[in-house]
Protein backbone atom coordinates (compact mmCIF):
# COMPACT_ATOMS: atom_id res chain seq x y z
CA UNK A 1 0.00 0.00 0.00
CA UNK A 2 2.15 3.33 -1.30
CA UNK A 3 1.78 6.03 0.95
CA UNK A 4 -0.25 8.80 0.31
CA UNK A 5 1.60 12.63 -0.89
CA UNK A 6 1.58 15.55 1.50
CA UNK A 7 0.14 18.28 -0.52
CA UNK A 8 0.48 21.97 1.12
CA UNK A 9 -1.86 24.62 -0.05
CA UNK A 10 -1.40 25.98 -3.33
CA UNK A 11 -0.31 29.85 -1.97
CA UNK A 12 -2.04 32.11 -4.65
CA UNK A 13 -1.93 35.89 -3.78
CA UNK A 14 -3.84 38.17 -5.07
CA UNK A 15 -2.30 40.50 -7.77
CA UNK A 16 -3.21 43.91 -6.36
CA UNK A 17 -2.15 42.20 -3.06
CA UNK A 18 1.24 41.99 -5.01
CA UNK A 19 1.33 45.20 -6.67
CA UNK A 20 0.62 46.74 -3.06
CA UNK A 21 3.28 44.69 -1.33
CA UNK A 22 6.26 45.64 -3.88
CA UNK A 23 4.71 49.19 -4.19
CA UNK A 24 5.07 49.41 -0.11
CA UNK A 25 8.11 47.89 0.13
CA UNK A 26 10.14 50.10 -2.55
CA UNK A 27 8.46 53.16 -0.69
CA UNK A 28 9.67 52.26 2.55
CA UNK A 29 13.09 51.72 0.99
CA UNK A 30 13.29 54.56 -0.70
CA UNK A 31 11.98 56.37 2.98
CA UNK A 32 14.93 54.64 4.35
CA UNK A 33 17.57 55.85 1.77
CA UNK A 34 16.47 59.05 2.20
CA UNK A 35 16.51 58.98 6.09
CA UNK A 36 13.72 60.02 6.84
CA UNK A 37 12.61 57.96 9.90
CA UNK A 38 9.44 58.12 13.04
CA UNK A 39 11.75 57.59 15.65
CA UNK A 40 14.43 59.27 17.36
CA UNK A 41 17.94 58.58 16.61
CA UNK A 42 18.90 54.72 18.10
CA UNK A 43 22.26 55.27 18.38
CA UNK A 44 23.11 51.39 19.90
CA UNK A 45 21.16 50.24 16.69
CA UNK A 46 21.75 50.73 13.01
CA UNK A 47 19.52 51.92 10.94
CA UNK A 48 19.01 49.32 8.28
CA UNK A 49 17.43 47.32 11.24
CA UNK A 50 14.02 49.25 10.39
CA UNK A 51 14.10 47.41 7.36
CA UNK A 52 13.30 44.26 8.53
CA UNK A 53 9.70 44.66 10.28
CA UNK A 54 8.94 46.81 7.29
CA UNK A 55 9.79 43.92 5.08
CA UNK A 56 7.45 41.70 7.64
CA UNK A 57 4.37 44.18 6.59
CA UNK A 58 5.29 44.04 3.08
CA UNK A 59 5.24 40.11 2.64
CA UNK A 60 2.17 40.22 4.83
CA UNK A 61 0.47 42.82 2.38
CA UNK A 62 0.50 39.15 0.36
CA UNK A 63 -2.19 37.40 2.34
CA UNK A 64 -4.28 40.25 3.48
CA UNK A 65 -7.18 39.02 1.22
CA UNK A 66 -6.62 35.26 1.81
CA UNK A 67 -5.71 34.91 5.15
CA UNK A 68 -6.54 38.18 7.23
CA UNK A 69 -6.83 37.16 10.84
CA UNK A 70 -3.03 35.37 10.37
CA UNK A 71 -2.03 38.96 8.45
CA UNK A 72 -3.20 41.32 11.01
CA UNK A 73 -1.43 38.84 13.57
CA UNK A 74 2.10 39.08 11.84
CA UNK A 75 1.24 42.69 11.00
CA UNK A 76 0.60 43.81 15.12
CA UNK A 77 3.84 42.00 15.84
CA UNK A 78 5.49 43.81 13.07
CA UNK A 79 4.55 47.18 14.00
CA UNK A 80 5.09 46.77 17.58
CA UNK A 81 8.62 45.78 17.11
CA UNK A 82 8.75 49.26 14.56
CA UNK A 83 8.85 51.27 17.57
CA UNK A 84 12.22 49.88 18.54
CA UNK A 85 14.25 50.91 15.82
CA UNK A 86 14.52 54.23 13.93
CA UNK A 87 10.74 53.66 12.16
CA UNK A 88 9.47 53.43 9.12
CA UNK A 89 6.15 55.53 7.90
CA UNK A 90 5.49 52.50 5.23
CA UNK A 91 5.71 50.31 7.94
CA UNK A 92 2.80 51.93 10.00
CA UNK A 93 0.70 52.61 6.20
CA UNK A 94 0.75 49.18 5.65
CA UNK A 95 -0.48 47.53 9.39
CA UNK A 96 -3.16 49.84 8.30
CA UNK A 97 -4.01 48.73 5.53
CA UNK A 98 -3.79 45.51 7.11
CA UNK A 99 -6.53 46.20 9.39
CA UNK A 100 -8.48 47.32 7.23
CA UNK A 101 -8.42 44.17 5.09
CA UNK A 102 -9.00 42.12 8.38
CA UNK A 103 -12.27 43.91 8.79
CA UNK A 104 -13.39 43.48 4.95
CA UNK A 105 -11.93 39.78 4.29
CA UNK A 106 -12.05 38.11 7.44
CA UNK A 107 -14.60 36.44 9.05
CA UNK A 108 -18.45 38.45 10.68
CA UNK A 109 -16.92 37.74 14.08
CA UNK A 110 -13.62 39.43 13.25
CA UNK A 111 -15.32 42.18 11.16
CA UNK A 112 -17.70 42.65 14.79
CA UNK A 113 -14.24 42.54 16.87
CA UNK A 114 -11.59 44.24 15.67
CA UNK A 115 -13.45 47.55 16.05
CA UNK A 116 -14.09 47.31 19.48
CA UNK A 117 -10.70 46.04 20.11
CA UNK A 118 -8.63 48.91 18.12
CA UNK A 119 -10.92 51.50 20.02
CA UNK A 120 -9.83 50.27 23.31
CA UNK A 121 -6.06 50.07 22.35
CA UNK A 122 -6.99 53.87 21.27
CA UNK A 123 -8.55 54.99 24.25
CA UNK A 124 -6.04 52.93 26.48
CA UNK A 125 -3.18 54.72 24.73
CA UNK A 126 -4.09 58.16 24.77
CA UNK A 127 -5.02 57.77 28.70
CA UNK A 128 -1.21 55.91 28.84
CA UNK A 129 0.38 58.93 27.12
CA UNK A 130 -1.26 61.23 29.53
CA UNK A 131 -0.36 59.69 32.46
CA UNK A 132 2.84 59.40 31.34
CA UNK A 133 3.99 63.18 29.74
CA UNK A 134 0.95 64.83 31.65
CA UNK A 135 0.92 67.19 29.21
CA UNK A 136 -1.98 67.64 26.62
CA UNK A 137 0.11 67.44 23.84
CA UNK A 138 0.02 63.38 24.62
CA UNK A 139 -3.64 63.34 22.94
CA UNK A 140 -1.49 63.88 19.90
CA UNK A 141 -0.31 60.11 20.19
CA UNK A 142 -3.23 58.75 20.98
CA UNK A 143 -4.87 60.31 17.84
CA UNK A 144 -2.19 58.99 15.82
CA UNK A 145 -2.79 55.55 17.44
CA UNK A 146 -6.47 55.98 16.20
CA UNK A 147 -5.57 56.74 12.88
CA UNK A 148 -3.46 53.86 12.46
CA UNK A 149 -6.05 51.15 14.18
CA UNK A 150 -9.44 52.43 14.86
CA UNK A 151 -9.94 54.83 11.57
CA UNK A 152 -9.15 51.97 8.95
CA UNK A 153 -10.97 49.57 11.16
CA UNK A 154 -14.50 51.67 10.92
CA UNK A 155 -13.70 52.35 7.48
CA UNK A 156 -13.74 48.44 6.76
CA UNK A 157 -16.48 48.29 8.89
CA UNK A 158 -18.56 50.96 6.82
CA UNK A 159 -17.23 48.88 3.78
CA UNK A 160 -18.39 45.52 4.45
CA UNK A 161 -21.60 47.12 5.23
CA UNK A 162 -22.28 48.48 1.88
CA UNK A 163 -21.50 45.32 0.54
CA UNK A 164 -23.59 43.57 2.69
CA UNK A 165 -26.39 45.75 1.93
CA UNK A 166 -25.62 45.49 -2.11
CA UNK A 167 -25.59 41.55 -1.64
CA UNK A 168 -28.93 41.62 0.10
CA UNK A 169 -30.15 43.71 -2.44
CA UNK A 170 -29.20 41.69 -5.30
CA UNK A 171 -30.64 38.66 -3.57
CA UNK A 172 -34.29 40.47 -2.93
CA UNK A 173 -33.93 41.24 -6.65
CA UNK A 174 -33.28 37.70 -7.63
CA UNK A 175 -36.21 36.52 -5.48
CA UNK A 176 -38.36 39.02 -6.89
CA UNK A 177 -37.62 38.02 -10.35
CA UNK A 178 -38.08 34.14 -9.62
CA UNK A 179 -41.46 35.01 -7.47
CA UNK A 180 -42.23 37.21 -10.74
CA UNK A 181 -41.40 34.46 -13.08
CA UNK A 182 -43.21 31.48 -10.86
CA UNK A 183 -46.42 33.88 -11.74
CA UNK A 184 -46.11 33.87 -14.49
CA UNK A 185 -45.89 30.39 -15.04
CA UNK A 186 -48.35 29.60 -13.10
CA UNK A 187 -51.19 32.66 -14.39
CA UNK A 188 -50.03 30.72 -17.96
CA UNK A 189 -50.71 27.86 -16.76
CA UNK A 190 -53.97 28.88 -14.96
CA UNK A 191 -55.09 30.44 -18.57
CA UNK A 192 -54.75 27.16 -20.32
CA UNK A 193 -56.55 25.17 -17.97
CA UNK A 194 -59.31 27.66 -18.37
CA UNK A 195 -59.22 27.77 -21.86
CA UNK A 196 -59.27 23.96 -21.94
CA UNK A 197 -62.27 23.98 -19.93
CA UNK A 198 -63.80 26.28 -21.91
CA UNK A 199 -63.13 24.55 -25.25
CA UNK A 200 -64.49 21.28 -23.87
CA UNK A 201 -67.95 22.64 -22.39
CA UNK A 202 -68.46 24.23 -25.72
CA UNK A 203 -67.97 21.38 -28.26
CA UNK A 204 -68.12 17.94 -26.08
CA UNK A 205 -72.15 18.36 -26.67
CA UNK A 206 -72.26 19.26 -29.90
CA UNK A 207 -69.60 16.42 -31.09
CA UNK A 208 -71.18 14.04 -28.71
CA UNK A 209 -74.43 14.31 -30.88
CA UNK A 210 -72.30 14.34 -34.39
CA UNK A 211 -70.77 11.21 -33.01
CA UNK A 212 -74.35 9.50 -31.98
CA UNK A 213 -76.30 10.26 -34.93
CA UNK A 214 -73.52 9.64 -37.32
CA UNK A 215 -73.49 6.50 -36.35
CA UNK A 216 -77.21 5.69 -36.24
CA UNK A 217 -76.45 6.87 -40.33
CA UNK A 218 -74.03 4.19 -40.50
CA UNK A 219 -75.96 1.28 -38.54
CA UNK A 220 -79.41 1.97 -39.59
CA UNK A 221 -79.29 2.63 -43.44
CA UNK A 222 -82.70 4.01 -44.15
CA UNK A 223 -83.48 7.54 -45.77
CA UNK A 224 -85.49 8.49 -43.04
CA UNK A 225 -82.49 8.03 -40.42
CA UNK A 226 -80.00 9.00 -42.54
CA UNK A 227 -81.84 12.48 -43.38
CA UNK A 228 -82.55 12.92 -39.69
CA UNK A 229 -79.17 12.07 -38.86
CA UNK A 230 -77.61 14.67 -41.35
CA UNK A 231 -79.85 17.22 -40.14
CA UNK A 232 -78.52 17.20 -36.55
CA UNK A 233 -75.23 16.54 -37.68
CA UNK A 234 -75.68 19.87 -39.64
CA UNK A 235 -77.13 21.60 -36.50
CA UNK A 236 -74.75 20.76 -34.34
CA UNK A 237 -71.84 21.59 -36.59
CA UNK A 238 -73.19 24.95 -36.98
CA UNK A 239 -73.79 25.87 -33.48
CA UNK A 240 -70.21 23.88 -32.57
CA UNK A 241 -68.51 26.41 -34.93
CA UNK A 242 -70.70 29.65 -33.56
CA UNK A 243 -69.29 28.46 -30.26
CA UNK A 244 -65.80 28.12 -31.27
CA UNK A 245 -66.57 31.71 -32.44
CA UNK A 246 -67.41 32.66 -29.47
CA UNK A 247 -64.27 31.48 -27.97
CA UNK A 248 -61.70 32.69 -30.43
CA UNK A 249 -64.02 36.30 -29.34
CA UNK A 250 -63.10 35.84 -25.90
CA UNK A 251 -59.44 35.27 -26.81
CA UNK A 252 -59.57 38.34 -28.84
CA UNK A 253 -61.32 40.63 -26.56
CA UNK A 254 -57.90 42.61 -25.25
CA UNK A 255 -58.26 43.92 -29.26
CA UNK A 256 -60.62 47.14 -29.65
CA UNK A 257 -61.79 45.73 -32.88
CA UNK A 258 -63.09 42.50 -31.42
CA UNK A 259 -65.74 42.61 -29.20
CA UNK A 260 -66.19 39.10 -26.86
CA UNK A 261 -69.84 37.58 -27.29
CA UNK A 262 -72.23 37.27 -24.31
CA UNK A 263 -71.32 33.82 -22.18
CA UNK A 264 -74.24 31.60 -21.59
CA UNK A 265 -76.59 32.00 -18.74
CA UNK A 266 -79.38 30.01 -16.74
CA UNK A 267 -81.64 31.62 -18.80
CA UNK A 268 -80.44 29.74 -21.92
CA UNK A 269 -81.28 26.49 -20.16
CA UNK A 270 -84.53 26.24 -22.21
CA UNK A 271 -83.04 26.34 -25.35
CA UNK A 272 -80.32 24.19 -24.36
CA UNK A 273 -82.86 21.08 -23.19
CA UNK A 274 -84.63 21.92 -26.28
CA UNK A 275 -81.64 20.99 -28.01
CA UNK A 276 -80.79 18.23 -26.14
CA UNK A 277 -84.40 17.17 -27.18
CA UNK A 278 -83.66 17.11 -30.88
CA UNK A 279 -80.27 15.33 -30.71
CA UNK A 280 -81.67 11.61 -28.54
CA UNK A 281 -85.29 11.62 -30.42
CA UNK A 282 -84.49 7.62 -30.90
CA UNK A 283 -83.20 7.11 -27.28
CA UNK A 284 -85.67 6.99 -24.92
CA UNK A 285 -84.45 9.91 -23.27
CA UNK A 286 -86.86 12.90 -21.86
CA UNK A 287 -85.86 15.89 -20.51
CA UNK A 288 -87.45 18.22 -17.52
CA UNK A 289 -85.62 21.73 -16.03
CA UNK A 290 -86.92 22.11 -12.62
CA UNK A 291 -86.05 25.88 -11.73
CA UNK A 292 -86.93 26.88 -8.16
CA UNK A 293 -84.92 30.45 -8.06
CA UNK A 294 -86.88 33.43 -7.23
CA UNK A 295 -87.86 35.00 -10.32
CA UNK A 296 -86.20 38.09 -9.63
CA UNK A 297 -83.09 36.41 -8.89
CA UNK A 298 -79.47 37.91 -10.40
CA UNK A 299 -76.45 35.89 -9.99
CA UNK A 300 -72.86 36.92 -10.71
CA UNK A 301 -71.84 35.64 -14.13
CA UNK A 302 -69.04 33.79 -12.92
CA UNK A 303 -71.82 31.63 -11.23
CA UNK A 304 -74.27 31.83 -14.48
CA UNK A 305 -71.49 30.78 -16.89
CA UNK A 306 -70.40 27.60 -14.27
CA UNK A 307 -73.89 26.65 -13.29
CA UNK A 308 -74.54 26.44 -17.63
CA UNK A 309 -71.60 24.50 -17.92
CA UNK A 310 -72.08 22.03 -15.40
CA UNK A 311 -75.81 21.54 -17.13
CA UNK A 312 -74.34 21.30 -20.21
CA UNK A 313 -71.51 18.55 -18.98
CA UNK A 314 -74.25 16.67 -17.46
CA UNK A 315 -76.50 16.24 -19.86
CA UNK A 316 -73.48 15.76 -22.74
CA UNK A 317 -72.72 12.73 -20.21
CA UNK A 318 -76.74 11.76 -19.92
CA UNK A 319 -76.68 11.81 -23.76
CA UNK A 320 -73.93 9.03 -23.57
CA UNK A 321 -74.47 7.35 -20.91
CA UNK A 322 -77.71 7.50 -20.00
CA UNK A 323 -80.54 4.82 -19.89
CA UNK A 324 -84.01 5.38 -21.26
CA UNK A 325 -85.85 7.62 -18.61
CA UNK A 326 -86.00 11.44 -17.41
CA UNK A 327 -83.11 13.84 -17.32
CA UNK A 328 -84.02 16.14 -14.49
CA UNK A 329 -82.34 19.67 -14.37
CA UNK A 330 -82.98 20.92 -10.96
CA UNK A 331 -82.34 24.83 -9.70
CA UNK A 332 -82.45 26.04 -6.18
CA UNK A 333 -80.85 29.31 -4.67
CA UNK A 334 -81.48 29.21 -0.60
CA UNK A 335 -78.79 31.09 1.97
CA UNK A 336 -76.78 32.36 -0.67
CA UNK A 337 -76.43 29.41 -2.57
CA UNK A 338 -77.19 28.03 -5.96
CA UNK A 339 -77.72 24.44 -5.77
CA UNK A 340 -77.49 22.25 -9.34
CA UNK A 341 -78.79 18.79 -9.23
CA UNK A 342 -79.17 16.65 -12.83
CA UNK A 343 -80.00 13.03 -12.04
CA UNK A 344 -80.89 10.41 -14.58
CA UNK A 345 -81.30 6.42 -15.24
CA UNK A 346 -78.28 4.72 -14.09
CA UNK A 347 -77.66 0.99 -16.05
CA UNK A 348 -76.61 -0.34 -19.76
CA UNK A 349 -80.40 -1.03 -21.34
CA UNK A 350 -80.35 1.94 -23.44
CA UNK A 351 -81.00 0.75 -27.29
CA UNK A 352 -78.77 2.56 -30.30
CA UNK A 353 -75.48 3.97 -30.47
CA UNK A 354 -73.39 5.80 -27.85
CA UNK A 355 -70.00 8.20 -27.74
CA UNK A 356 -67.32 6.92 -25.93
CA UNK A 357 -66.36 9.54 -22.74
CA UNK A 358 -62.92 10.86 -21.88
CA UNK A 359 -63.86 11.87 -17.88
CA UNK A 360 -62.39 15.15 -19.08
CA UNK A 361 -65.82 16.44 -18.13
CA UNK A 362 -65.84 15.49 -14.83
CA UNK A 363 -62.46 17.45 -14.47
CA UNK A 364 -63.66 20.64 -15.94
CA UNK A 365 -66.86 20.88 -13.47
CA UNK A 366 -64.75 20.02 -10.73
CA UNK A 367 -62.27 22.96 -11.85
CA UNK A 368 -64.97 25.36 -11.92
CA UNK A 369 -66.49 24.77 -8.44
CA UNK A 370 -63.51 24.96 -6.80
CA UNK A 371 -62.89 27.84 -8.47
CA UNK A 372 -65.78 29.11 -6.63
CA UNK A 373 -65.20 27.97 -3.44
CA UNK A 374 -67.93 24.99 -4.15
CA UNK A 375 -68.89 21.69 -3.15
CA UNK A 376 -69.29 18.97 -6.28
CA UNK A 377 -71.04 15.59 -5.87
CA UNK A 378 -70.92 13.37 -9.16
CA UNK A 379 -71.80 9.51 -8.92
CA UNK A 380 -74.47 6.73 -8.90
CA UNK A 381 -77.37 7.25 -6.48
CA UNK A 382 -79.79 4.43 -5.18
CA UNK A 383 -83.46 5.86 -4.37
CA UNK A 384 -85.62 4.90 -1.66
CA UNK A 385 -87.38 2.44 -4.56
CA UNK A 386 -83.99 0.81 -5.36
CA UNK A 387 -83.74 2.55 -8.64
CA UNK A 388 -80.11 3.49 -9.54
CA UNK A 389 -79.50 6.53 -11.24
CA UNK A 390 -76.54 8.85 -11.48
CA UNK A 391 -76.64 12.20 -10.26
CA UNK A 392 -74.65 15.42 -10.25
CA UNK A 393 -74.97 17.81 -7.53
CA UNK A 394 -72.68 21.33 -7.09
CA UNK A 395 -73.40 23.92 -4.23
CA UNK A 396 -72.01 27.05 -5.44
CA UNK A 397 -71.80 30.35 -3.00
CA UNK A 398 -74.25 32.96 -5.25
CA UNK A 399 -75.61 36.34 -3.41
CA UNK A 400 -78.24 37.89 -5.30
CA UNK A 401 -77.09 40.89 -6.50
CA UNK A 402 -80.44 42.01 -7.37
CA UNK A 403 -80.40 42.95 -3.70
CA UNK A 404 -79.63 46.59 -3.63
CA UNK A 405 -76.88 47.45 -0.71
CA UNK A 406 -77.41 49.39 2.21
CA UNK A 407 -76.51 52.70 2.18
Amino acid sequence: MGSVPLRLPVFRPHRDDILLSAGSWLAGLLLWKLGLFNQGNRDLMPSWVTLVPMTLLAGVELIRRTSPQLALTLATLGVVADQFTWGNLATVIMFADIVYAAVVYGTPSAARRIPITTGMVTLAATIGFLAWFKKPDALLFGLIVGAVSFGPAMTGVTLRNHRQAAEAARLRAEQTALLAEIDHNQAVLAERTRMARELHDMVANHLSAIAIHSTAALSIDTPETSSRALAVIRENSVQGLAEMRRLIGLLRAGNEHEEPSAAPTLDGLDALLEQSRAFVADTGLTFVLDDARPAALKLPTPVELAAYRIVQESLTNALKHASPGPVTVALAHADGTLTVTVTSRFGSDRPGPRAPGSGAGLVGMEERVTLLDGTLEAGPVTRADDTKIWQVRAELPAEDDSKELPI
